[in-house]
């Protein structure tokens, strides 16, 4: 099992706030998939929550304990029937990059019956057509419709009548 400080253990509990539980574990208790799942969020997030549905405190402490040893994380918080753990992420695997001259041979790579080998179709993102400057027609396909009546600009005439007074 992990230890933190209690320093640590504050800072995490303050990140773990807003966090909602990733797994529940229900009346079977801990079965072998709950801790893959827990195993699997711990890798994949190194804090998370944890709701159990367990009416006995013991019963949550026991299982509390027992994750943190199987699965050697850390208990941050145990507050009602949330648990919070911690897991510091594994080291990254640095796999070193291929050289020009290997990415060349695998692109060129023919399998026995002559054609390319598996690879990628589309390695990088295509570029979107432009938009035409041509007003969009309606749902329904046909051209955009005149400006109703209510819209429209009053005549010549009704205007000499406005500027007259009339």
């Amino acid at each position: 099992m992990t230890a933190i400080t209690p320093t640590r253990r504050r800072e995490l509990r303050a990140k773990a706030h807003h966090l909602h539980p990733v797994v529940i574990v229900g009346h079977h208790g801990l079965t072998a998939a709950v801790l893959k799942e827990i195993d699997v969020n711990l890798l994949a997030h190194e804090l998370i929550k944890i709701r159990v549905f367990s009416e006995d405190r013991a019963q949550r402490d026991v299982m509390l304990e027992s994750i943190c040893t199987e699965l050697d994380a850390a208990a941050v918080q145990h507050i009602g029937r949330l648990l919070v753990l911690w897991r510091p992420a594994p080291a990254k695997v640095e796999v070193p990059a291929p050289t020009a001259r290997a990415r060349s041979k695998d692109r060129c790579a023919k399998s026995a019956t002559g054609r390319k080998a598996n690879t990628m179709a589309k390695s990088t993102p295509q570029a979107r057509r432009p938009r035409s400057p041509l007003a969009r027609t309606t749902a329904r396909g046909s051209a955009p419709r005149a400006p109703s009546s209510k819209t429209r600009q009053p005549s010549v005439q009704a205007a000499r009548r406005r500027r007259q007074g009339t």
